[in-house]
């Protein structure tokens, strides 16, 4: 199994809908463009993701987002090194179609005292859901390690909630220790990084809003 070297997770440059949330009332979320703060902020990015790649190939997953899309294109990343897929499964939490401004602000009050895994939006998702939809990509990703010639780099350009998610299945966090985690800022990376004793670790812990707050003992 040709397993990576890099498994890379960056979430999109700021959106028009992180500066002004009545824009879901008139646009699709999957619609928002980056503002020019969003493209600066990726293309900062990109200077270290071509840094950290130099000549070396790269297997791309971008989530069908317009936002996500403009960011990986502004990394400017060579296009002869790397093969770039679309993957639906790490778009973002859907909150349901046309947003009312306040009753989206309601219900995320509604999910800050139910819980961010567990609350589901109407006609939308769960942060659960999503960790469903996440976990069976990284299966996906996982048997994709087979190839032999299987790039030693791996980037996914999603949002900030499938970032937290995906580390969270994948180093097998509890749900407790997720609901304790922010949300990383807009253009910010990950690195899972595989280590001598062939196991992956994180290069830096993502912030903490609170101790986290188990039912019981696990692990």
């Amino acid at each position: 199994m040709a397993r990576p070297r890099r498994i890379i997770l960056v979430r999109h440059g700021e959106s028009t809908g992180n500066v002004d949330d009545t824009v879901y009332e008139r646009e699709p979320d999957h619609a928002l463009a980056l503002t020019d703060r969003g493209w600066e902020q990726a293309e900062e990015t990109g200077k270290r993701l071509r840094e950290v790649f130099g000549r070396e190939p790269v297997s791309v997953y971008v989530s069908p987002y317009r936002r996500t899309h403009e960011t990986l294109r502004a990394f400017h990343l060579d296009p002869e090194l790397i093969r770039v897929r679309e993957e639906p499964r790490l778009r973002e939490q859907d909150w349901g179609n046309w947003q009312d401004r306040d009753d989206v602000r309601l219900q995320k009050a509604y999910r800050d005292a139910y819980g961010h895994f567990f609350y589901r939006f109407a006609q939308g998702e769960s942060g659960a859901d999503v960790y469903d939809r996440v976990g069976g990509f990284l299966e996906s990703l996982y048997r994709s390690f087979e190839a032999p010639d299987h790039p030693p780099n791996v980037l996914l350009v999603t949002h900030g909630l499938a970032m937290r998610l995906f580390c969270m299945r994948w180093f097998h966090w509890t749900v407790a220790e997720f609901e304790s985690l922010s949300n990383p800022g807009n253009a910010e990376m990950r690195m899972l990084v595989l280590g001598d004793d062939g196991k992956y670790v994180l290069d830096r812990p993502f912030e903490r809003w609170r101790d986290p707050e188990p039912y019981g003992i696990t692990g």
